[in-house]
């Protein structure tokens, strides 16, 4: 795995001294003090040391970011690194790697991994190599019940105490009420979230895609909207009996929206997400010779993607997240297509999906889209990010609204390349990302 200067990360990042950054010209979006305009900002060491409209100070590297936003690097609270064992689809540093080319610079990776991250020298694992390998900063949430077998509960004090920031069963749901209740009581002396994959196991019977005609057509079983918002329903419930907080992963329906804002009327302290296909695509747009477009929860209506898009504007949904799932194009090329692993790669395309359907339609403002994508993650995990202000982290990314770009393979720098919008047309580019006051993502189109 080779950094943005030819050279291992690990070597990197003990070889090279951090240097000082300016940038100068750009629109800088801090959704965390408003700020909105145009300023330069002087980056030495880790750490945002000026924000000015002008700054005449030298230093080591000057970018020019003339028509571009500079913002606080993006973070994902929902991403599969496969690592350990199944290095073959993704590592920790081809994930990061992904990520930094995304704009990311903190993500939080899910813990279905083989073995199961369901112990603290597991999570101690995953944070040692980020720490040696990767660009960016790689969190790792730990399981909560033992193998995610759904039968006992793991060591989440441990885990938290080894620095897991949240507790999820990712790729399902704990099907047992009382030892789900168990884990929130737990979560929340620890301070910790609890992630939902609401899915009812019983009701999904064998589906592979929406429930809606076309599906039922090809002699396929379809997936409720049921099967999500059941499960949803359940564990607010149990939030608001333990006081913890429920993270609702995922939410792909109308309902689950509607859930998570009745939830909040209530003050039981629950977040949710939502990810850029949800609010992208629909069932109609599946290909059904295209594993590509199996994921779990799957693609709904246009009733549900309008759903989510309104819980988007009204704050019901806080935060959009990518679910990241990388698989070999071997599992996603097995026949028949509906057997195929579901999930798709987002890390790379993640802003430009939200900028083209978010932004660009009026649904939200570059600085709400932040808040979505930066602060709001930021706040609620207790992450000292998503700030573009003097003394904050140096992480952040520039970013081309208006660059109108089509996706290649060579866009993806994700270890696999399941995705559903090579050869979509987008808006907006990310030029630069920069973590920890290293450049380690810079666009190629910006080197020529």
């Amino acid at each position: 795995m080779l950094g943005v200067y030819g050279m291992p990360w690990d070597v990197l990042q003990k070889g090279i001294q951090k240097m000082s950054i300016l940038i100068k010209n750009g629109r800088v979006i801090d959704p965390d003090t408003r700020k909105d305009g145009r300023y330069d900002i002087l980056i030495e060491e880790d750490k945002i040391v000026k924000v000015d409209q002008e700054i005449k100070e030298e230093a080591e590297e000057v970018i020019d970011a003339e028509g571009c936003y500079v913002m606080p690097g993006l973070i994902d609270l929902h991403v599969h690194l496969r690592d350990p064992g199944q290095t073959y689809k993704e590592t920790v540093e081809t994930g990061a790697a992904a990520a930094a080319h995304g704009g990311f610079t903190t993500v939080l990776a899910m813990p279905n991994t083989k073995p199961v991250t369901d112990d603290r020298l597991n999570i101690r694992y995953v944070h040692n190599k980020a720490k040696a390998m990767a660009p960016i900063h790689v969190l790792q949430a730990g399981a909560i019940t033992k193998g995610q077998k759904g039968k006992e509960l793991a060591d989440i004090e441990s885990m938290v105490a080894e620095g897991a920031p949240a507790i999820s069963e990712d790729g399902k749901s704990v099907m047992d009420s009382l030892l789900c209740k168990e884990a929130m009581k737990i979560a929340a002396e620890c301070g910790v979230p609890v992630m939902a994959h609401c899915e009812d196991i019983d009701l999904v019977d064998g589906g592979v895609a929406n429930d809606d005609e076309s599906i039922r057509k090809q002699g396929l079983r379809g997936i409720s909207n049921a099967v999500e918002d059941i499960i949803a329903v359940r564990d607010v419930m149990l939030a608001g009996e333990t006081g913890a907080h429920l993270h609702l992963c995922h939410c792909s329906t109308y309902g689950s929206v509607e859930i998570v804002k009745q939830a909040k009327k209530q003050d039981i302290h629950v977040t949710a997400e939502v990810c850029p296909h949800h609010f992208t695509l629909t069932s109609k747009d599946v290909d059904a010779s295209d594993a590509n477009y199996k994921m779990n929860p799957p693609l709904r209506t246009e009733k549900d993607r309008l759903g989510i898009i309104e819980g988007i504007r009204d704050g019901s949904i806080d935060m959009i997240a990518t679910d990241h799932a990388p698989h070999s194009a071997e599992e996603k090329a097995v026949e028949p297509v509906w057997k195929a692993p579901s999930g798709i790669i987002g890390l790379e395309t993640a802003l430009a999906l939200a900028v083209t359907n978010l932004v660009k339609p009026g649904h939200l403002t570059m600085v709400q889209l932040m808040e979505k994508m930066s602060l709001n993650p930021a706040k609620l995990y207790r992450f000292d990010k998503g700030s573009v202000a003097e003394g904050a982290d140096a992480d952040l990314v520039i970013f081309d609204e208006n660059e109108r770009w089509t996706v290649t393979e060579d866009d993806i720098a994700s270890k696999s390349h399941n995705t559903p919008f090579i050869g979509a047309e987008l808006y907006g580019r990310v030029k630069y990302t920069i973590c920890g006051g290293r450049i380690v993502y810079e666009d190629k189109k910006t080197q020529a």
